[in-house]
């Protein structure tokens, strides 16, 4: 039954776009978007039907995360990139050693520099360093992910 799903991961995905901090409307929208779009790409990565919800929680809290003041001049394409590169550094990453992307279409590019892994409550955190040039530019947010029972990751600061 896929309505239910829909709705319940529509629901989370506007409850962490609401949980943007007082920025301007272009961030806040970043955030938004950035949240649905995360959401998108995870759901598209899940395998399963619950995979898949999982997956699309995950893609949006860290959609939201890159949403705010960075993803606001990022498009769907160069989140995609940041998203994939940012599962990468969390799950395999070296700790101090940055993870590239690059979107040879827009011509963005970024690095993910995750911390050292520790457990929290038994369950297994890292907080890293998102930096995106956009225009030659660098824009950088820090943030701490924590990987849930599935596999995933989802970010709580």
């Amino acid at each position: 039954m896929l309505y239910p799903k829909t709705a319940i991961l529509l629901a989370a995905t506007l409850a962490l776009g609401g949980c943007a901090a007082d920025g301007g409307p272009k961030e806040n929208s970043g955030t938004v978007l950035g949240a649905v779009s995360g959401a998108l790409i995870g759901s598209a990565i899940g395998g399963g039907t619950g995979e898949r919800v999982g997956a699309a929680m995950a893609g949006a809290a860290i959609g939201g995360l890159i949403g705010n003041r960075i993803g606001a001049s990022m498009d769907d394409q160069d989140r995609q990139y940041a998203y994939e590169a940012e599962m990468n550094a969390l799950d395999r990453g070296a700790p101090g050693v940055p993870m590239d992307w690059r979107n040879p279409e827009s011509g963005r590019y970024g690095n993910i520099v995750p911390g050292p892994a520790y457990t929290k409550r038994g369950t297994r955190c890292r907080a890293f360093t998102h930096t995106v040039y956009i225009n030659g530019q660098p824009t950088a947010e820090r943030g701490t992910a924590c990987r849930n029972p599935d596999g995933t990751w989802t970010a709580v600061g």
